[in-house]
């Protein structure tokens, strides 16, 4: 089996594939990976052939970054379109010559989702956040920036999306991309009992395999606790939060970890106390072994990764899908929320801080999560359903 495999350049959306290809190739299937030469180790390590998309990346301004930075649905949308158009001979030579049997696509690559579509070719959708729908899109709270952002950019979307369409592509408008169709074939990375609003999810076409992560044996957890924090890979310059922990906890009876990721400098950050480290990049399964909790920005990874260790988490969502995912975290016990002004006061962080350090509940809520997510079938199950869904050889165009 031949099967043509796409995802965006962030490290969210590309680990949790890793695993499931490497199930794949295992079986005797080619798989066959376009993504981006800083995930290349990964992808071929797990036996993939590794297909190059960097340069076919457009070029984009600092202005572009900055929104780029700041997870503007408009100018991720407007990039990913011209994406598209970039890569449109390469993915049609390649589908005409290597003839493959389905197209495998992270849910927000719209190369792979629209190359699918214009060559007529079974797909399977590839979410590593919540599956959503009208009613599980309710746990989705949008900031006012974030709205009109929407609003506003619009017109911009529309005008990459009538050049697609002189390719080929048959887009009617930017949600058509944007959103599935309830029977869109699709692997969501999280328990069904984990996934919001679950019931309204047939099984014919989704299937929740769980967290595709790498396990780490936990470590004893006698003397100091370990509060470790992280703010992703994403959006993650966020010098005065870093400066809140540090005042709240330097000189304390715990220790601080601190990942910052690798476009932070931490020496913004000035010396650090003798009981806080301070870090680009760290092994987080690792970590998690031994840490009692996890301060995280809640994406759908780190938020999997922190309850599959049985970690209570503090709660500090800083986009929509992040508020959902803490919202859910919440729910059932495996985390608290963090406000925004405790979050800018060194004394209320601390006392949020032990207070969840000392909440039995929280310990209890992490280890039924832990046990929930490490029952589900895995990589094993997503090669399953993506054998099944090529064997169809039905596309749904």
């Amino acid at each position: 089996m031949r099967i043509l495999w796409f995802c965006i350049p962030a490290y969210g959306h590309t680990n949790p594939t890793i695993e499931v290809v490497r199930e794949l190739v295992s079986r005797g299937h080619e798989v066959r990976y376009y993504s981006f030469e800083e995930f290349r180790e990964k992808i071929e390590g797990a036996g993939a052939r590794f297909v190059a998309c960097d340069t076919y990346l457009p070029p984009v301004d600092t202005k572009a970054v900055r929104k780029l930075r700041r997870v503007s649905t408009t100018e991720m949308s407007v990039q990913s379109f011209r994406t598209v158009a970039n890569l449109d001979p390469l993915v049609s030579d390649d589908v005409a010559s290597w003839h493959p049997d389905v197209v495998v696509t992270d849910s927000a690559c719209f190369w792979g989702k629209l190359a699918a579509a214009k060559h007529g070719l079974p797909w399977v959708c590839s979410t590593t956040t919540f599956a959503f729908n009208e009613h599980s899109s309710k746990y989705m709270s949008h900031s006012a920036s974030e709205i009109a952002d929407m609003v506003l950019g619009l017109p911009r979307m529309n005008r990459e999306i009538r050049k697609l369409r002189s390719l080929g592509y048959e887009v009617k408008s930017a949600l058509d991309i944007v959103s599935n169709k309830p029977e869109d074939n699709t692997i969501v990375y999280t328990s069904r009992s984990f996934q919001p609003c679950s019931e309204t999810f047939d099984e014919e076409h989704y299937r929740f395999v769980g967290p595709s992560v790498r396990d780490v044996a936990p470590k004893d957890k006698v003397g100091r606790a370990l509060v470790y924090a992280s703010l992703g890979t994403v959006i993650n310059d966020h010098p005065g939060f870093y400066h809140t922990l540090i005042d709240a906890l330097g000189g304390s009876d715990v220790d601080l970890l601190i990942s910052c990721g690798r476009a932070f400098d931490p020496a913004q950050l000035g010396e650090a106390p003798g009981n806080v480290c301070i870090e680009q990049y760290v092994d987080q399964m690792e970590v998690l072994s031994r840490a009692s909790l996890f301060v995280t920005h809640c994406g759908m990874n780190s938020a999997s990764e922190g309850m599959w260790m049985g970690v209570p988490e503090l709660l500090f969502p800083l986009t929509g899908e992040q508020r959902a995912v803490a919202r859910r975290v919440a729910e059932v016990g495996a985390g608290r929320l963090l406000e925004e002004a405790v979050a800018r006061d060194s004394a209320a962080l601390r006392g949020a801080v032990h207070d969840a350090l000392a909440d039995e509940r929280l310990c209890e809520g992490s280890a039924r999560m832990r046990d929930d997510l490490r029952s589900c079938e895995g990589p094993r199950g997503a090669a399953d359903f993506i054998e099944q869904i090529a064997r169809s050889n039905v596309a749904p165009w």
